[in-house]
């Protein structure tokens, strides 16, 4: 493990806390983006991987949106 990841580890760990209502859909949300997280420290994945599985994460999302938006724009330029 690197000193990098061990350090990031720690500040998670130290920092994390629950500053939503229990149960809540910001909560539940915040609890599974530390688990995912956590999922990545614990496999020792290296920071590059996790930011690149990001980024990853966001084109396919944004490549979605556009798709969708391409269809709904062609229906309403067909209306």
């Amino acid at each position: 493990m690197t000193l990098e990841t061990y350090s990031a580890i720690i500040q998670l760990q130290n920092h994390f806390t629950m500053d939503y209502k229990p149960y809540s859909p910001e909560w539940h949300r915040k609890r599974y983006l530390k688990e995912a997280l956590d999922k990545y420290f614990d496999d020792y994945v290296d920071v590059d991987i996790i930011r690149e599985d990001i980024y990853d994460i966001l084109h396919a999302r944004a490549n979605e949106a556009y798709e969708e938006y391409n269809r709904v724009n062609k229906l309403a330029e067909s209306l």
